[in-house]
């Protein structure tokens, strides 16, 4: 299987924490892989592993143009040397932008369908179509969320909390599998809380719920900066500001509009005096590229 580095624990130290009164630990999971960084290894490590057991040679998945997860997915079809097809919401822009370089590098095949069609993506007579084009294959949905990305991120869940203790964990959302997957691995004693990167993800709720039965969470939807890949001017010079201060850089889609929702409450006084608030930097670095930071 793909190789995995134990990543650190760092505290944040900030007057804006100390003025609080609260205590701001980071999770640097962004460093755990160089490709397959964050939560998508932990997304993909039992998938990967089942479908090696079943013998399957090619993995199907799906993403829009900037998905971290296709470039995840790439690379660990790259690194097991199976073949792999990235289903892409929305017609070819050529050139291609950095993450679709990098997947079409890797040597994943691109396929382009239209949004039309991708909202079908999972609908069995979709799913014929694709078995009818490429053959045998591997499905992982959108964004990895299935059952055995939610044990995997259970299992990471689990280790972290053997590592430090927090009252709070913190964590951006896309589709809602890491999150559900961390719900399940911790006790609820410790709250999660999740902020999601689109626009009105009310959703994101059932989503979640399919997975676990635990109330020890809820989701803050007022940091997505106008939605999926949406960017402010506001949201790069936090991100410019916090990697000077902290030494830590942030990626646009997900981790730097959760630091600023988190930094956020923390002015609102929303955490408790003395509390410990874990972060987990859920990786995407890649999402960097293009960008003057």
């Amino acid at each position: 299987m793909i190789n995995y580095t134990n990543t650190a624990i760092v505290e944040l130290k900030s007057q804006i924490f100390e003025q609080f009164d609260v205590r701001v630990l980071l999770k640097r999971e962004d460093q755990n892989h160089p490709f397959i960084s964050g939560n998508k290894w932990w997304k993909l490590k039992y998938n990967l592993e089942r479908a090696l057991k079943d013998g399957h040679s090619t993995l199907v998945t799906f993403g829009g143009a900037y998905s971290n997860h296709l470039y995840a997915t790439a690379a660990a079809a790259r690194e097991l040397g199976l073949n792999s097809i990235a289903v892409i919401r929305g017609e070819e822009t050529l050139p291609l932008n950095p993450t679709l370089s990098f997947v079409k590098a890797a040597g994943t095949q691109l396929y382009y369908i239209s949004r039309e069609a991708y909202r079908n993506k999972a609908a069995p007579s979709f799913i014929q179509q694709l078995h009818d084009r490429f053959g045998n294959f591997y499905l992982i949905p959108e964004g990895g969320t299935n059952a055995l990305a939610v044990k995997g991120c259970a299992e990471w869940a689990k280790l972290v909390k053997e590592e430090v203790d927090f009252d709070y964990l913190c964590l951006p959302v896309g589709t809602g599998g890491t999150m559900a997957g961390v719900i399940e691995g911790l006790n609820e004693s410790s709250r999660v809380m999740g902020f999601p990167v689109l626009k009105g993800a009310i959703f994101l709720e059932e989503e979640i719920k399919k997975y676990t039965f635990k109330n020890n969470w809820e989701l803050v939807y007022d940091y997505h900066f106008g939605g999926y890949g949406k960017i402010t001017d506001e949201l790069i010079e936090f991100i410019i500001q916090f990697e000077k201060q902290f030494n830590v850089p942030l990626d646009p889609i997900y981790t730097a509009k959760m630091m600023f929702g988190l930094i956020d409450l923390i002015k609102k006084q929303y955490f408790h005096q003395r509390s410990t608030i874990l972060i987990m930097h859920t990786g995407g670095l890649q999402g960097r590229a293009g960008f003057n930071f």
